[in-house]
């Protein structure tokens, strides 16, 4: 197994340790933020020491590569985006703090998605559709490494999706400008120009999110292994684990539990840094 260990800064002396409490044979940098230590084996002491260090750490076959794969799936908000766009959308009607109270209840799994989004989106109507495209102008950003991560995934072959729990306003303008092979999520009554604080249709949330994988893998004639899939919140569980590779990002614990491999300090590049 190699050790890949990340950062924003890394220390000689981190990795010499790291190595050392590996019984690893050798460091090779893969990038700035980015150093493999090959031959490594697990040690309890690892998980501590990094977390003490704020570096991330993956124990990673050393002969699976970026190209093994065939599809990489991501969350959109607070995964592929910087923002939570509903939060952004709400801030619109100085209805921030009530919607973004709703949101950290999902995301920490005490509600379920569907019950959350049926009540923020409830909480946006009447708001003009205007404010949609100001949102995307002025507030989306997306995180660190993204286009990297992306750029990336498509060098090696690899298929790129987002799948979110939002709103298709925001997805498929995502796609266009990074130039996904696919997107889904939910769908905004509009009427008059103006929200009707309804979702149309079935609303894509945990479950959802992990049938709409399954069928693109099913399109594509994919296995599970063939997948990476990355997401922050608990509504990205079942997607995670219907993914060979599921990484959480920046996630909350309930997340991190459960996921393949964690990545709480560096950016999304980090993703296709482990399979370097």
């Amino acid at each position: 197994m190699n050790l890949i260990i990340q950062g924003l800064e890394i220390n000689n002396s981190d990795l010499r340790e790291l190595a050392k409490l590996s019984h690893a044979d050798g460091i090779e940098q893969i990038t700035g933020q980015a150093f493999r230590l090959t031959h490594a084996v697990h040690s309890d002491a690892i998980p501590d020491y990094c977390a003490e260090a704020e570096l991330d750490f993956a124990f990673v076959d050393a002969a699976t590569k970026l190209s093994d794969f065939k599809l990489i799936a991501m969350d959109m908000d607070s995964t592929l985006l910087a923002i939570e766009s509903i939060d952004e959308i709400a801030d619109m009607q100085q209805i921030k703090p009530q919607v973004a109270a709703i949101t950290l209840q999902t995301m920490r799994g005490e509600i379920s998605f569907e019950e959350s989004l049926t009540r923020r989106t409830a909480l946006l109507r009447g708001l003009h559709q205007d404010a949609l495209q100001q949102v995307y102008d002025e507030r989306v950003r997306l995180s660190p490494g993204a286009e990297r991560m992306l750029q990336l995934a498509k060098r090696s072959g690899l298929k790129t999706m987002v799948i979110s729990g939002g709103f298709t306003f925001f997805t498929e303008r995502i796609k266009t400008k990074l130039g996904f092979d696919y997107a889904a999520a939910n769908v905004l009554e509009i009427e008059d120009n103006r929200l009707t604080g309804k979702v149309v249709g079935d609303i894509i949330g945990r479950q959802g999110k992990a049938q709409v994988l399954q069928q693109v893998c099913d399109e594509l004639g994919l296995r599970r292994e063939q997948v990476i899939a990355i997401g922050d919140g608990a509504n990205d569980l079942d997607m995670l684990t219907a993914a060979g590779i599921g990484i959480a990002y920046h996630a909350k614990p309930i997340v991190k539990q459960q996921a393949t491999y964690s990545i709480d300090y560096v950016g999304l590049d980090g993703v296709t840094n482990l399979f370097a």
